[in-house]
């Protein structure tokens, strides 16, 4: 399982990454543990100054901007 965060405070942006994430693990059948970001300390935390941002079992893997399909694919 993997172990998700979308670090971002309530921008439509997030929302969409948080949507699109849910997605792509539905369709391939991974199990993942979701978990949405708001606290601007916890985010700075992680060095992400540009939202929306994700983290996955506790590395940056993405920030600024909604991620495409085929890297949410290529991340589960």
């Amino acid at each position: 399982m993997k172990d998700i965060k979308v670090l971002g405070g309530c921008c439509s942006k997030c929302d969409v990454t948080v949507r699109l994430i849910e997605q792509v693990a539905r369709e391939k059948g991974a199990e993942v543990r979701l978990e949405k970001v708001t606290d601007f300390a916890q985010i700075a935390s992680f060095g992400v100054m540009s939202t929306p941002g994700v983290v996955i079992d506790g590395k940056v893997v993405h920030s600024g901007s909604v991620p495409d399909r085929e890297k949410v694919r290529g991340w589960l």
